[in-house]
């Protein structure tokens, strides 16, 4: 009973609420359904809480960031990307647009790694600020419904399994490890979705 009482900190609790809302925000979105906006939202506050006790200061303002996104697809996924009201549909971001972000996450965990490494404590800058530019970029696509967010979620997954469990985040690591999967599923998913739409939106 001590060794749970030990493990059971509010820390960990707070630990798995961010594993359960981020689960079903992931089943939401793999989905397709509205609902995952708004849970994401609740998500964020928790996992802001985590990151800071971490000092994993670049997943911190992720999710500061992730906020707005959030509000944003809400938004966008209700109002269909105009005043129409219609569903948005699955679509291909395109080649070009997937690599402009790309790169501008590449830039980003160069300058951001960098300027965490020299002034602040942070562990693992540059690793930590990757996952933080990919994700951004993969949030962005998803707020848009393009089916390539699927890919960078699954790098971001991956990389973020590996900086969870150095830092003794297990259940976010087990989060993490889950997610992998579902961008697996998210991406066959949406790609059957796909075959009944649109193949390009508007960037």
């Amino acid at each position: 009973m001590e060794a749970l009482s030990a493990f059971l900190t509010p820390m960990r609790l707070l630990e798995a609420t961010g594993l359960v809302t981020g689960l079903v925000c992931v089943w939401l979105l793999i989905r397709q359904n509205v609902w995952t906006w708004p849970l994401g939202i609740v998500y964020v506050l928790v996992s802001i809480v985590i990151f800071l006790d971490a000092r994993l200061y670049a997943d911190l303002l992720l999710h500061l960031g992730f906020l707005g996104l959030n509000a944003y697809g809400w938004y966008f996924w209700l109002r269909g990307g105009s005043t129409s009201h219609a569903a948005v549909p699955v679509t291909r971001a395109g080649a070009g647009p997937v690599a402009a972000l790309v790169l501008a996450a590449a830039i980003g965990t160069g300058v951001f790694g960098r300027a965490f490494e020299l002034w602040t404590d942070a562990d693992l800058p540059y690793w930590d600020n990757a996952t933080t530019c990919l994700s951004l970029a993969a949030m962005w696509l998803s707020t848009r419904k393009h089916l390539e967010n699927w890919v960078l979620w699954f790098v971001v997954d991956v990389l973020a399994t590996g900086i969870y469990l150095y830092k003794g985040l297990y259940f976010y690591a087990l989060l993490y490890l889950v997610y992998t999967g579902m961008a697996i599923a998210g991406w066959l998913a949406w790609r059957r979705s796909l075959a009944a739409g649109p193949t390009l939106a508007p960037a």
